[in-house]
């Protein structure tokens, strides 16, 4: 089995961007045009619901600004964008789709596109697929005359959707259809389940007994074999309603010109191909990037891994392979995070920082323009605080965010904007009231800054005064040009890009947050804090309502706060570890202990997970019905869809009862599986075996042990040991390094060129713009640097073409799609 572990490569999938506004939304004309229509979008993987923006009002062309990034822990087919129009008495109306099957989602990877949307047909709402054997058998009739029959067995389905919620009756029809005929025949109905177990087979005549020839090799005639094809149709038993399409597939007969037997697997399809008419139903603006990262076994990284954790001691820092991948990824936004991910998880990010740091010093002229680039420096610092400093930007920020969101008090102070009937005086008290609760929460905070980020301030604060001895103010704007511009006043800004609200704020809160960001920059910006510095607001009512904060205190809060993160001293810990709750939500609870299964025995109730305990509630905000401790947690493992006929349930095996959990969705209950998993990876009592199903009538449903005690029947999945509150993947972050690399190769090998031209003329190029791109201060070490990263690329890539074998077409991994001929 480890050794089955060790050359399995793992194939993980991520979506990230933005669903940024819709456009003309509605029917263009007729009866269902409507101008006040309350609009929100849905995110779906095949037909399985993962994300949904808040309701926007009352606007045919909304702005929803809602970003997104989940993990994709199952394949999927297709990625689908809904708009769907609010009902108030009734459901709420599908008003167009947009649809991006997954091969060519890397189309439109990174940037920003307009797409028109296409009817919500319930004839193409399809995802699964099927596994399909068909045969031609040769028989003697009674007369003795040969006849051909076509055999075709319906093993089984895979993936197909939920049915309000709820697993599907699925059956299916089998055809065979041709000009002049259309033979029907039915299998039967499977009960409550996603993944049916048919194993039906079907006989259809092919030919007519006169039409065969005396050959002793069975052949059908090529005219009959061109127009016959088999049909394939699922559909859902809707009992008293109408049954539900779930898809179809076609395969034509004369595939079995050359082999007597074929088997398959096949994509499900929409009815017709999904054809319908279309209408201008306006459309969506989105930003979509889909990775997909082929991971290798551990020991294939260690090359590339050991060279990068090498960086910081590499003199000098230009040199360096970590530095030299920021030099040729410059204009890449996403090049620097799995670097600072991987340094970070080895512990050597705060003397790479230092190193870069001063680099960009020595290239600073002014102390006034400190960190004012964006440079390899300014973005590791950026990413670090973003994934560091996640905790304390929640328990600092949030309460007082949560308050100004949910109070939807009027801030707006700027003359032009004032709305009929608005005092502007009391929106400037309470704009200053939503101030000072922000900037008092972020001076008293520093007791909560993570020990990393003050380590980073502390070196920063050193370098900048000693490059600038004779600036007394260098000292604290080399640290608030990070803390303040770039991590506290960016959270207040856009709180759910922090995960610190759930949604986008409305205009009116979201122009208050602008204001109190702007407001909190300058605060916090030392130097800013003079008279002469308020002359530069471009705003005269900006100007007017700062006056209001200039007082010596304020700036002494300034002081002390960025004295105490950035201090030589360091921060005694209390012994005692800061409660983080890491995920929370709502979900479906099984009544534990209970012996029957039946739909009353599960509950909404809100699930919440700390560092320290998982407990769930009746609603959100309410009194814990039952508390687990982390401690007591043995196993999180998935449950198989037949233990309860319901899809994206998990257990949680812990001193007592089994706690059983239906997830909203298949994200969702991979999320909620990792981060328990993690969070009690290194309990001492932690199962080694589980039941994957559940305990009913007296008997394991999935090994039939009759004995509740008897010890589990299969393997718990093993935990990769990660930083939980990081949540790094270090082989993951070094195959994204690895990609990043390859698909820069070429500026890799320009800045050999360069290097060598370097080294050998012992000057700078002369009128060599690829080279000025470079940052190269010793050659021979560059060099040889980029020699190393050009050795280990070439070894990685061999692993990748030797292990990445593609899987057969028609194979489970790799089904066919569309009609096979």
């Amino acid at each position: 089995m480890a050794e089955e572990e060790d050359t399995k490569i793992r194939i993980l999938q991520s979506l990230r961007g933005k669903i940024c506004e819709g456009k003309n939304l509605g029917p263009c004309s007729g009866p269902n045009r409507q101008r006040d229509l309350c609009t929100f979008c849905t995110i779906s993987l095949d037909q399985e619901e993962v994300f949904r923006t808040k309701v926007f009002d009352k606007s045919l062309s909304p702005f929803y600004g809602e970003d997104f990034y989940f993990e994709i822990p199952r394949p999927f087919q297709c990625l689908s964008f809904y708009v769907f129009a609010k009902g108030v008495f009734q459901r709420d109306l599908p008003v167009g789709k947009v649809s991006i099957r997954k091969e060519e989602l890397c189309k439109f990877s990174g940037k920003e596109h307009w797409f028109g949307l296409q009817p919500v047909d319930p004839n193409s709402e399809v995802q699964g697929k099927v596994h399909l054997e068909m045969r031609l058998n040769e028989l003697i009739i009674e007369n003795g005359s040969m006849c051909q029959q076509l055999l075709v067995r319906i093993i089984e389905c895979q993936g197909l959707p939920l049915i309000s919620g709820q697993n599907c009756d699925p059956y299916a029809t089998v055809s065979l259809v041709g000009p002049a005929r259309s033979d029907q025949k039915k299998t039967k109905v499977k009960k409550k389940t996603s993944d049916p177990q048919f194993e039906e087979t079907f006989n259809f005549e092919v030919t007519r007994p006169n039409s065969y020839t005396k050959k002793s090799n069975f052949q059908v005639e090529e005219e009959d074999i061109e127009k016959l094809e088999i049909k394939v149709d699922l559909w859902n038993n809707g009992n008293l309603a109408q049954d539900v399409f779930l898809g179809e597939t076609r395969v034509s007969v004369k595939i079995l010109r050359n082999d007597h037997i074929h088997r398959a697997w096949y994509l499900l399809q929409p009815k017709g191909n999904g054809k319908s008419k279309t209408d201008d139903l306006g459309s969506l603006r989105l930003n979509v990037t889909y990775t997909e990262d082929n991971v290798l076994p551990s020991a294939c990284y260690t090359p590339l891994r050991t060279l990068l954790l090498k960086s910081p001691d590499i003199k000098p820092i230009s040199a360096s392979a970590a530095h030299i991948l920021g030099d040729i990824c410059r204009e890449r936004y996403e090049a620097v995070l799995p670097v600072v991910r991987l340094l970070l998880h080895h512990s050597r990010l705060v003397s790479f920082v230092s190193a870069i740091t001063v680099l960009e010093l020595e290239n600073t002229q002014e102390a006034n323009t400190i960190f004012r680039g964006n440079s390899l420096a300014t973005r590791c610092i950026d990413d670090m605080m973003k994934i560091v400093g996640r905790s304390y930007l929640t328990v600092t920020l949030k309460p007082v965010l949560d308050e100004i969101c949910d109070s939807n008090k009027t801030c707006e102070i700027d003359p032009i904007k004032l709305k009929e009937g608005d005092n502007v005086e009391v929106n400037k008290e309470n704009l200053q009231g939503y101030v000072q609760k922000v900037f008092s929460s972020i001076t008293q905070s520093s007791s909560s800054c993570p020990p990393l980020m003050c380590d980073v301030f502390r070196s920063l604060r050193h370098m900048a005064s000693k490059r600038f001895p004779d600036d007394p103010h260098v000292q604290y704007s080399a640290v608030s040009s990070f803390v303040f511009l770039r991590f506290f006043a960016v959270a207040v800004l856009s709180p759910h890009t922090f995960q610190l609200r759930p949604h986008h704020p409305d205009l009116e809160v979201s122009r208050t947050l602008t204001l109190i960001s702007k407001t909190i920059q300058t605060l916090g910006s030392w130097g800013s804090l003079s008279k002469n510095k308020l002359s530069s607001f471009k705003e005269s009512y900006m100007y007017d309502f700062f006056k209001s904060f200039q007082e010596d205190k304020c700036i002494e809060k300034v002081k002390k706060f960025l004295d105490e993160i950035s201090s030589n001293v360091s921060k005694e810990s209390s012994g005692v570890e800061d409660s983080v709750v890491l995920k929370e939500g709502e979900i479906q609870k099984r009544a534990q202990g209970r012996k029957r299964i039946g739909k009353r025995n599960f509950k909404k109730r809100w699930l919440r997970v700390t560092n320290r305990e998982l407990s769930y509630h009746k609603h959100r905000g309410k009194e814990a019905l039952c508390i687990i401790p982390v401690k007591n947690i043995r196993a999180v493992e998935k449950l198989y869809e037949s233990a309860f006929n319901r899809k994206n349930m998990f257990q949680v095996l812990h001193s007592e009862k089994p706690l059983y959990v239906q997830a909203g969705n298949c994200v969702e209950a991979s999320e909620w599986v990792e981060v328990l998993s993690q969070v009690s990876r290194c309990n001492p009592d932690r199962l080694g075996t589980f039941h994957p199903s559940a305990y009913v009538a007296g008997a394991w449903l999935c090994c039939r042990s009759l004995s509740d005690s008897q010890p589990g029947c299969k393997p718990c999945t093993p935990t990769l040991l990660a930083n939980l509150q990081l949540d790094i993947d270090c082989d993951r972050e070094t195959e994204r390094i690895f990609s990043l690399l390859t698909s820069s190769y070429s500026k890799l090998q320009k800045m050999e060129d360069a290097c060598a031209s370097i080294a050998v003329y012992q000057g700078p190029p002369r009128e060599q713009d690829d080279y000025s791109l470079f940052t190269i201060q010793d050659p021979k070490e560059t060099f040889h640097t980029v020699q190393q990263i050009t050795h280990i690329l070439e070894e990685l890539q061999r692993e990748h073409d030797t292990r990445s074998g593609t899987a057969q077409y028609g194979s489970q991994e790799n089904p066919i799609v569309g009609k096979t001929s």
